[in-house]
């Protein structure tokens, strides 16, 4: 594997897959005797505190590049989805099987692909489209009970 490969974005997509699964399979363990609430505010220090220290330790924090308008709106508004998200999240997973509240999360890759063609522009191609479907049609029959 040569080093482009090795940092192109399909590796940190993949990575990305991992560590959802593994936040799904600890954070269903770690939320059945707390509140789902509560457990999304331990995540979100977590996450907070590990964040800063990466940067830190990158030197990001040193001088950090300015940021527009624009980009404060959309990255609150990109938080705010993600807490939204992150409360939903781990209700459904204190509620439901880490097995079928998963794959119903994942539908959000079907609504980033419709959202991608009506905000942004974007045209999958037919492939792209098929496996989107396969995708939905996916999580369709895992979470409707046979």
């Amino acid at each position: 594997m040569n080093p482009e490969t090795l940092w192109s974005w399909q590796v940190w997509a993949v990575l990305s897959a991992v560590f959802a699964a593994l936040t799904a399979i600890f954070a269903k363990v770690g939320v059945e005797s707390i509140d789902s609430d509560i457990a999304t505010l331990i995540r979100t220090v977590i996450v907070l505190i590990s964040l800063a220290l990466i940067l830190f330790a990158a030197g990001k924090l040193t001088q950090p590049e300015p940021i527009s308008a624009k980009s404060w709106l959309f990255l609150l508004l990109s938080g705010l989805g993600t807490g939204a998200s992150w409360l939903c999240y781990f209700r459904a997973l204190k509620l439901g099987p880490a097995t079928l509240v998963a794959p119903i999360d994942k539908l959000s890759v079907v609504l980033v692909a419709v959202f991608g063609v009506v905000f942004l522009g974007e045209r999958p191609s037919a492939q792209g489209w098929l496996g989107i479907a396969l995708i939905a049609a996916g999580a369709v029959l895992i979470a409707v009970k046979g």
